[in-house]
């Protein structure tokens, strides 16, 4: 018999037949080896990303002018290494990341560091306060306001690219531990099912039945400090829209007052990266709820402090992990799409965009920038998309996962994961695909479903993607 030691403790022991020889040993001792000598080293930085004042605001179809700047938007990059394997997360204050956009900065990336780009992944936070970053919508705006935001986005992937060579620049030697809390308090399904039978996002609490879905309470935490215990990262993974702060004025809406309050407690030194979870169908207001209610960048500083409050409990529970192997991959996806409008249809489309803001019904806006979108990435039946994942050993799995996903999929990727914590950032992967919902909701209708790309199973197509490609990804034995 013969005991050896495993990344977490004693493995069970086992018989070795005769013919099992000293170097048939050595070769497993080998093989083990990494499991309990790798060494983790994490770098990471912050660039700020905040748009000039005068350029356009970008909501979904926002068409509205910056007139100033309430809290800085950044691109918060987080490179890791094992064995000289390295892989990266960046997390960009942005309501999402428009497929050239996407390109260009993976491109730039592998230019300036030595992280490859396929090894990264790029998400946005989902921040509905922050620069419009879509031609189409920007170029509505006056002409000074077009040519400020096409000389932003046209800086922006550059941005990015920095964001990871200053992380790289920054690698040290760090302790990695993982945990997850709890918080439903603060998030809610906006999908409700109505007397009537119709399904709505948001309504008058006479009218409800009951919430047409689930949330997702999970906290996910990941920290990083160095050898002396000096704080360096906090990841915090939530699924809630960041769509509190509205109006005129750039913010980081809640995960500003998140980052704050978690420096305060950790230090000012140590970067919190907020990723956001699978939030199609999920924000913060409660239409069951009858009282005074805050707003704007009030209701953002409540919600970021409650999940804070959190995170900081979740800190007492964080589990430490050894930093065995490190892996990262992203498996292209093809997804199923509705036919391409026509040429007459597309035709129309472009009349109905360029009277946005001048009285074109939002309904109408809706559909002819999915028309659009259609035209140029749903060709032949199918959206090129992908799914991400970056792996340490058989413990942790971070997954990017495309679009403003229904919370459903992110639940059906955690249920089927191997590893023993799995967070998953939406708005993530080479490029905006607008609303994922679940297959169920597509007969109910409902904002998201209009607005959605993808045909009914796409989101589901994805998901299963994701489940695969983290089963792939697993060590066996």
């Amino acid at each position: 018999m013969i005991l050896l030691a495993g990344r977490t403790g004693l493995l069970p022991t086992m018989s070795l037949p005769a013919t099992f020889g000293r170097g048939a040993l050595a070769v497993l001792l080998l093989a083990l080896a990494p499991l309990a000598g790798a060494e983790l080293r994490v770098g990471r930085a912050k660039v700020v990303i905040t748009p000039p004042v005068g350029c356009v605001m970008g909501n979904s179809y926002g068409v509205q002018i910056s007139t100033g700047v309430t809290s800085h938007i950044h691109a918060k990059a987080v490179v890791f290494e094992v064995d000289g394997a390295k892989a990266a997360i960046v997390a960009c204050d942005l309501i999402s990341l428009h497929r050239p956009i996407v390109a260009r900065a993976r491109a730039l990336i592998a230019e300036r560091s030595g992280v490859s780009p396929d090894r990264v992944i790029l998400a946005a936070t989902h921040c509905h306060a922050g620069p419009q970053t879509h031609p189409p919508l920007y170029n509505l705006g006056p002409e000074s306001a077009r040519k400020l935001s096409e000389a932003y986005v046209e800086k922006l992937p550059g941005l990015i690219a920095e964001s990871v060579r200053l992380a790289e620049a920054d690698l040290q030697p760090a302790k990695i531990s993982v945990g997850r809390g709890r918080e439903d308090s603060i998030s809610f399904n906006r999908r409700y099912l109505l007397r009537d039978g119709r399904v709505t996002m948001g309504a008058r609490a006479a009218d409800v039945v009951r919430r047409a879905g689930p949330i997702d309470p999970e906290v996910g935490v990941v920290y990083l400090e160095a050898p002396d215990g000096t704080p360096l990262v906090t990841i915090v993974n939530f699924a809630l829209h960041v769509a509190i702060v509205g109006g005129t004025k750039t913010s980081a809406d809640y995960p500003h007052t998140l980052a704050e309050a978690l420096g305060r407690v950790k230090g000012e030194g140590m970067l919190t990266v907020f990723l956001n979870g699978m939030s199609g169908n999920i924000n913060h207001v409660d239409a069951l709820y009858s009282g005074r209610r805050l707003g704007g960048e009030a209701e953002a500083a409540r919600v970021g402090t409650v999940l804070a409050a959190a995170v900081l409990k979740t800190y007492r529970t964080l589990q430490p992990l050894e930093p065995s192997h490190l892996r990262a991959a992203s498996r292209p996806v093809r997804v199923p799409v509705p036919p391409v409008p026509s040429p007459e249809q597309l035709e129309s489309a472009r009349a109905v965009l360029s009277r946005w803001g001048k009285g074109a019904p939002f309904a109408e806006v809706i559909q002819a920038w999915r028309a659009l979108d259609l035209a140029e990435y749903g060709r032949d039946g199918g959206w090129n998309s992908e799914v991400q994942a970056i792996v340490f050993g058989g413990d942790l799995a971070l997954v990017g996962y495309p679009g403003d996903s229904f919370v459903e999929m992110g639940l059906f990727i955690k249920q089927n994961s191997p590893y023993t914590f799995t967070f998953v950032s939406e708005q993530s992967a080479n490029g905006s695909i607008s609303y994922v919902p679940n297959e169920k909701a597509f007969p109910e209708g409902g904002y998201e479903v209009v607005s959605a790309r993808v045909a009914p199973g796409g989101g589901e197509v994805l998901a299963v993607a994701a489940s695969r490609l983290l089963t792939e990804m697993f060590p066996r034995p």
